[in-house]
């Protein structure tokens, strides 16, 4: 089993960032929405922050799928903006850091 790790700087609040390293049985978009509550201060069951008002978690979650020949893809990023928080997923780690 995979444990997985989240990293907070902790310089000022305005510099927040959280790192998530996703284990590979949790999907993306279950990783994303817990680095988006950790980066908010929630729980994430009880985060006011839904990840489905800013990207498609199904969607989210076939770009990183294995391919039907079972094979990984290609390593890429997908971006985008959550409020004044850019989250950047990767293949086995999601980025949240203040917009700008």
């Amino acid at each position: 089993m995979t444990e997985r790790r989240i990293s907070e700087s902790h310089g000022c609040e305005f510099k927040r960032r959280i790192q998530y390293d996703r284990g590979t049985e949790e999907s993306p978009s279950i990783a994303t929405a817990t680095a988006l509550a950790q980066y908010y201060g929630e729980d994430v069951v009880e985060s006011s922050t839904r990840l489905y008002d800013y990207i498609d978690p199904d969607a989210l979650d076939s770009l990183f799928a294995d391919t039907h020949a079972g094979g990984s893809r290609a390593a890429g990023t997908v971006e985008f903006t959550v409020e004044e928080a850019t989250v950047s997923v990767r293949p086995d780690r999601i980025e949240v850091s203040p917009t700008g």
